[in-house]
């Protein structure tokens, strides 16, 4: 009976610790709390950037993409979050960009010399997602079109 009385304790602390890990694992408690400020920036193309994606300036980490949405007029629109200290001109460009031919995208900010963007501002300049398809086919119609007048002058 002793040693059935001790399972039972044992069981049902292991069963307590495991919800409190649970609880503490999804609340959210002791995680970071938000820095920086935000931003947004609208593209045509997001193909491969995700949430936590690397936000850079000259190859310098400065901030991570915290949101993925649409607009009203079917443009994604990326939520960018500015670590502290680092002040983005309201005239500066975005761009999504690879890290290798088949890397995680990130997005580069190319900064504008005009006033800071404030916490909501928007970067009006960008440039969107080059999918790999997309340059490949360019690459194969470009090498077609060359090819043509040198096809000619033999005939």
């Amino acid at each position: 009976m002793e040693q059935e009385s001790r399972n039972a304790v044992v069981g049902g602390i292991t069963l307590v610790v495991l919800v409190f890990l649970g609880v503490l694992a999804f609340s959210g408690i002791g995680s970071k709390a938000e820095t920086g400020y935000l931003v947004k920036a609208s593209f045509d193309k997001t193909d491969g950037l995700e949430i936590g994606g690397e936000v850079r300036i000259g190859g310098i980490p400065v901030g991570a993409v915290e949101t993925l949405s649409l607009n009203k007029n079917f443009r994604a629109v990326v939520g960018l979050r500015i670590l502290p200290g680092i002040e983005i001109p309201n005239d500066s460009a975005a761009a999504i960009h690879t890290d290798s031919l088949f890397g995680a995208k990130f997005i580069t900010l190319d900064p504008g010399g005009g006033d800071n963007l404030k916490s909501g501002g928007e970067i009006t300049v960008t440039q969107g997602s080059l999918v790999l398809q997309d340059l490949l086919d360019l690459i194969i119609g470009q090498a077609k079109a060359n090819r043509a007048p040198q096809e000619n002058k033999g005939k």
